[in-house]
């Protein structure tokens, strides 16, 4: 079975996470803005979901892990919970 390393960055509003995704890009560490503005649990943790099997995740996000490019930051995607910024770090079959 399928899994991956993931880490992600969940906010409430689409503005919120483009900007996010702006600052990273411009070299804003992942993990520090993950710890100051992600709403889920894993943002205590600077964004990391750690090894997740396909299917672990809510569909679009699942979907999203298990197709898109390594080490490239994803996003914004938008899920029943918010606005998320994925980064799959590893995959592996």
């Amino acid at each position: 079975m399928k899994t991956a390393i993931v880490r992600h960055i969940l906010v409430k509003d689409k503005d919120t996470c483009e900007q996010l995704k702006k600052r990273i890009q411009s070299g804003a560490d992942f993990a520090k803005i993950a710890k100051q503005y992600s709403t889920c649990p894993s943002g205590k943790k600077g964004g990391e979901l750690g090894e997740v099997k396909k299917g672990q995740l809510v569909p679009v996000i699942d979907k999203l892990v298990f197709t898109a490019a390594e080490r490239v930051l994803h996003g914004p995607v938008k899920s029943q919970f918010g606005f998320h910024l994925v980064e799959v770090k590893f995959r592996m079959d």
